[in-house]
């Protein structure tokens, strides 16, 4: 029997920390080494971390690279180990997965399939290398191969699979089970989006089914370079079943994911599929695995959400927590603080940061939570949650005359509910003080009547200074508390409510937000079968979204304003996200909706967003930047790309006009130039 012990390390990385990344990665070694493990797979570009951008290009990048590379071998006795780095090869760079046995460097396997597509961008810093083609590369002197590679160490036969290249059609797992492999490692950086793992497992699973082996998938964990959040999915499958699956969304430096595995059981599976033989390409090295091990025959025993899935709810709840930590840390601040108004945005990234601490001490404990954050000084010696909530979470209500009493309650409850510093202040004469100070210069009386616009955006600028002076004065990071429907339409006030460091909310909408908040005050985060929920929502999640900007009399909801938040979400779905035009997404619109809503109100409230969508891509591009939660996000630098300037859907619109106009008695021509 050929049986072998085979892990995924999931790693915390950061890009171009050398330091920290060349120790995670030791650690995860020999974590895997007192396992027991014979053949560690570790993440993609986990030496420089996946995000450092055009920094790919700096020549020393991947010099070094290469450096800690060979200090990193020398820690693999007796181990096989893979792990990715960027690797420069006759002046073209190439995102590689090296292979060390036994302190040898055996080869290095390119890339072939680069994503570039929303998030991704990897076209633009490596190249793909050509499937079927080996070259050999210089190393320390001796020649190594580089290219398309299987290895056989001993008696096993090792493919490898990068990331994308087991999301396409035409993969290399094709190729090498027609040479015979026994195991494929999937070294990944896929960022997180609600139930992506779901596909992976799915992908997981059947690779190991449909080429007869053992699969090996690893990938990243947690917040690593700002936007994108790796939750350290890691999983291993055999003949079809999942063995082992990882714990996601840890707040630990690494995660181990392990199984042991018969892989004669594969090779009987490989001698019954007719298939070409293709002995090219193989990089042999005599190597002798441990004896003695006893195979995981079933489904290892894993706990119920890890098999199942979170819910949605949960999994953002996890995501962004995790984020928040992560930048936290990485950006050695000293906390969070927030312009807490009362309302559902600001509640909710209140929320999330105490949420933060929270299931960070159910994943490493409260002393493992201070000693990630050992640059804050001031929470070293606290003892509870609350305590140090009271230390790194600040929030402050700042009223005017328009403000309630139900948004202070709430967001007083709110702030005492996760031990958070709650500070209360008017900033009703300084809003007074300017109105008349313009007022004195241009001669005239502002009226809600004639100065809504400006009125309003007064009261929201005003509180950007002192949240900011509150926030210098503690070294913390500034949140930004904008959401996906309103950097949608621009239903936000530039240097007022859009200030901050980072936008946590701003890749969800409100309309799903709202149900969220209700979720997460009633039910929460389960943690083995204890609901880890912020009881403090119950005032917000009674009160309708306004941005109180206006005189109470006018009775001001940001739904009056703009338009219902459901129907909101689904425009820009289906404009942005499927590209569709005005016509198009008024007719899907009046399916959807045409129980619930008025034909002419649902054609205003299309003909308004494209309106709002096409003059506000500029504040879309000032925005502070957000997390890549969903499959679609608006942010211009990472996903969503419109031009600053444009037509403003003129000729779409009139064609909308004209098809309303027309009903149903006559189709729609396109108008002429």
């Amino acid at each position: 029997m050929r049986i072998v012990k085979v892990a995924s390390g999931a790693l915390n990385q950061t890009p171009l920390d050398w330091k920290n990344n060349k120790a995670n990665i030791l650690q995860c070694i020999e974590d895997a080494r007192a396992k027991g493990v014979s053949i560690l797979c570790l993440p993609e570009l986990c030496i420089t971390s996946y995000g450092c951008e055009d920094s790919f290009y700096s020549p020393y990048v991947c010099e070094l690279a290469l450096e800690i590379l060979q200090e990193i071998k020398n820690h693999t006795k007796d181990m096989v180990v893979c792990i990715g780095l960027p690797l420069s090869f006759q002046n073209k760079i190439y995102n590689t997965a090296c292979i060390i046995a036994d302190r040898n460097i055996l080869g290095f396997t390119c890339k072939q399939h680069l994503p570039n597509y929303g998030v991704f961008y990897e076209d633009r810093w490596f190249h793909r290398w050509p499937a079927g083609i080996q070259n050999e590369t210089i190393i320390e002197g001796f020649k190594c191969p580089i290219g398309d590679i299987t290895y056989q160490i001993g008696d096993i036969h090792l493919g490898v699979e990068i990331c994308e290249d087991a999301w396409v059609p035409n993969r290399p797992a094709i190729r090498q089970f027609d040479k015979g492999v026994d195991i494929i490692l999937n070294p990944s950086a896929s960022p997180f989006e609600f139930h992506k793992f779901q596909t992976r497992e799915k992908i997981v699973e059947d690779s190991s089914r449909s080429y007869c082996c053992t699969y090996v998938y690893t990938n990243l964990l947690g917040n690593e370079s700002g936007r994108l959040i790796f939750d350290g999915d890691a999983m291993i499958a055999s003949g079809g079943n999942l063995l082992a699956s990882s714990h996601r969304f840890s707040y630990k430096s690494f995660t181990l994911t392990t199984a042991t595995v018969d892989l004669d059981i594969a090779t009987i599976a490989q001698a019954k599929i007719k298939s070409p033989i293709d002995g090219k390409s193989i990089v042999k090295f005599d190597f002798n695995f441990p004896e003695g091990l006893k195979p995981d025959y079933s489904v290892a025993e894993l706990e119920p959400f890890e098999i199942g899935g979170f819910l949605k709810e949960e999994e953002f709840a996890r995501a962004i927590s995790l984020a928040l930590f992560d930048y936290l840390r990485k950006s050695y601040s000293q906390g969070f603080t927030i312009s807490l108004s009362g309302g559902a945005d600001s509640s909710a990234c209140t929320a999330l940061v105490g949420l933060m601490i929270k299931l960070a001490e159910e994943s490493i404990g409260l002393d493992g939570f201070k000693e990630k954050l050992g640059h804050i000084k001031k929470i070293q010696n606290l003892k509870s949650k609350e305590e140090i909530g009271h230390q790194i979470i600040h929030t402050m209500y700042q009223s005017t005359k328009n403000s309630g009493d139900a948004t202070n309650t709430a967001a007083k409850k709110l702030a005492e509910s996760i031990g958070a510093t709650f500070y209360d202040v008017s900033i009703n004469g300084i809003v007074e003080q300017y109105t008349s100070l313009i007022e004195s210069q241009i001669d005239k009386k502002l009226t809600w009547e004639e100065n809504d616009i400006a009125l309003q955006n007064i009261q929201a600028r005003v509180r950007a200074p002192g949240i900011w002076l509150l926030t210098n004065l503690t070294g913390h990071l500034l949140l930004a508390t904008s959401n996906r429907s309103e950097v949608a339409v621009g239903y936000c006030t530039m240097d007022g409510d859009t200030a901050g460091s980072i936008s946590p909310i701003a890749g969800i909408d409100k309309h799903w937000l709202r149900s969220w908040l209700i979720w997460l005050e009633k039910t929460g985060c389960n943690v083995s079968g204890k609901h880890i929920k912020i009881e403090g929502l119950q005032y917000v999640n009674k009160l309708s979204p306004t941005a109180e900007l206006r005189p109470q009399d006018q009775n001001q909801t940001d739904e009056k304003d703009l338009m219902p938040y459901e129907i909101l979400n689904e425009i820009e779905l289906t404009a942005i996200k499927q590209k569709k035009s005005p016509v198009e997404t008024f007719k899907y619109m009046l399916v959807k909706f045409d129980q619930r809503y008025s034909r002419e109100d649902i054609y205003s409230w299309v003909k308004r967003f494209f309106k709002l969508w096409s003059r506000n891509q500029w504040k879309r591009e000032r925005y502070a930047p957000s997390f890549h939660v969903d499959g679609h996000n608006l942010d211009p630098r990472s996903y969503c790309r419109f031009p600053i300037l444009s037509g403003s859907f003129e000729l779409e619109l009139d064609e909308l006009d004209e098809f309303v106009k027309n009903g149903n008695r006559k189709k729609s021509k396109k108008i002429g130039f």
